[in-house]
């Protein structure tokens, strides 16, 4: 039986994904014993729900990484924030136009991830330059268009996104059946399994016959859909949009696909572990709040914790 057990520990101590969970739970037992048991509670709703939007573009990231190296799309804080604004700013308040809020977030998405691959298949210009130069020019539309824009979210859409169920925010809920939804489609479908394999080889999977550009060019269309939609529910979740809400997405987009065990290298993906990086960078954040440490230190401290969660996790053995 002790053996049984051991056997499984070590098996699951080899997928990198597991320790996004392990440091998850270490830094809220932290933060707890440091407030002597209180909040606890409170700390986990709001981590859920905090970690909700991460876990929304993580996923569409993780998508565009899994494509193999160099892939990357620097464009969502952007598109989180032209979403945002258009959205508000044509529902402006009213919940009969939630719909055409809804298709507008996916709208935008469809097009900022069209203008990306265009730059990048039509330019030649290299993924993370496209997608870095293309999020100069959506946030410069953002900006013309919702400057001084403020505009309250629709009843429905703010309550949605705020509502809580036993504690456990309503939003959480619905996006851990999105990752399952995602997890299915990475997985068991066709367009899936084309990531993968491109990831792994995108000259092999050429001459096995996969479109290889249809599925990269469907994929930066998935990564802008998924930050349109995250742009219309921060929006809601905020009280109305602004222009930098989407900022802080840049970095962590990447940071919760790499913590989650995703190779940077492609190929390997791992969408639970996209959930257990987002909630151990929101409540390493709090432990450092709780703890008193100062902005500079908290950057700091974020910085070194990550890259020693990464490293624990292998993060030479997600290298091929």
């Amino acid at each position: 039986m002790n053996g049984s057990l051991a056997a499984t520990l070590k098996k699951l101590g080899e997928k990198p994904w597991i320790w996004s969970y392990v440091g998850t739970i270490m830094v809220w037992l932290a933060t707890v014993t440091y407030t002597m048991g209180q909040g606890g509670g409170s700390i986990i709703s709001a981590a859920l729900s905090f970690a909700t939007f991460t876990v929304i573009v993580g996923i569409g990231q993780m998508f565009v990484i899994t494509t193999g190296p160099g892939n990357v799309d620097l464009s969502i804080p952007a598109t989180i924030a032209l979403s945002g604004a258009i959205c508000m700013k044509v529902m402006d308040g009213s919940n009969a136009m939630l719909p055409v809020g809804v298709l507008i977030a996916l709208g935008t998405g469809i097009a900022v991830g069209a203008f990306n691959y265009m730059l990048i298949r039509v330019l030649r210009i290299p993924p993370i330059i496209a997608t870095l130069s293309a999020s100069f020019l959506i946030l410069s539309t953002a900006i013309a268009y919702g400057r001084g824009l403020k505009i309250k979210p629709p009843p429905l859409l703010a309550d949605f996104t705020t509502m809580k169920v036993a504690g456990i925010p309503l939003l959480a809920i619905f996006i851990v059946g999105f990752a399952v939804l995602a997890s299915i489609l990475l997985n068991r479908t066709l367009y899936g399994r084309s990531v993968l394999a491109i990831g792994q080889n995108m000259r092999a999977a050429w001459l096995a016959g996969i479109k290889v550009e249809r599925v990269r060019y469907a994929t930066y269309t998935l990564s802008a859909i998924l930050a349109g939609f995250c742009g219309l529910l921060l929006a809601g979740f905020s009280g109305g949009a602004s222009l930098d809400m989407g900022s802080e997405y840049l970095l962590a987009s990447i940071a919760v696909v790499v913590i989650g065990g995703t190779s940077v290298a492609g190929g390997r993906s791992n969408i639970p572990g996209i959930w257990g990086a987002s909630l151990f960078m929101f409540l390493l954040v709090t432990m450092l709040n709780t703890f008193g440490a100062s902005a500079g230190i908290r950057l700091i401290m974020t910085g070194l914790i990550i890259v020693a969660v990464i490293t624990v996790a292998g993060g030479d053995k997600l290298q091929r």
